[in-house]
């Protein structure tokens, strides 16, 4: 059976409202994305009828999102809930939906799956480097340069 597991943008784009299929998300994310259609009791249904189910991931599976995230050095553009979707995928073996380009670059690292919900997706793969324009030096956990003080930028090496 094929897991498919929501981030916050596949709510937003009303891809559990118009589908009658099964699918898993957090509950960071679902307290993140409450608010939507809360009026028409939306989200309510969709755990009433057991087509929305929220489940958390375990520790190892978030420990290796995590060492993922790093090792691609996306960490610092994704959010807990993000992270989350991520260790709920690998332990699941399910495919994320989202258009998250940092939540895509894990995953695809991984070799897990992931849809794109409105946009194409990712093309390339790989990982991020910090680099200072000024020195062309590279560095990592830092926002600035400790040689010149030139703030960094990033590039993809795929």
């Amino acid at each position: 059976m094929d897991f498919r597991i929501l981030d916050a943008s596949a709510f937003y784009a009303g891809v559990p409202f118009s589908s009658s299929s099964v699918y898993h998300t957090t509950s960071l994310v679902y307290d993140e994305i409450s608010h939507i259609k809360k009026n028409h009791g939306a989200l309510e249904i969709l755990l009433e009828t057991k087509r929305l189910k929220i489940r958390e991931p375990d520790k190892k599976s978030t420990d290796v999102a995590v060492k993922a995230a790093k090792d691609t050095g996306d960490y610092s553009q994704l959010t807990k809930q993000d992270i989350s979707i991520i260790a709920l995928c690998i332990e699941m073996s399910g495919e994320i939906i989202s258009d998250d380009f940092a939540i895509s670059n894990v995953v695809k690292n991984l070799g897990l799956k992931i849809s794109p919900i409105m946009t194409q997706g990712i093309k390339d793969v790989g990982k991020w480097i910090h680099y200072c324009p000024g020195c062309k030096t590279n560095h990592t956990n830092v926002k600035e340069c400790p040689i010149c003080g030139t703030p960094l930028k990033r590039k993809l090496l795929k």
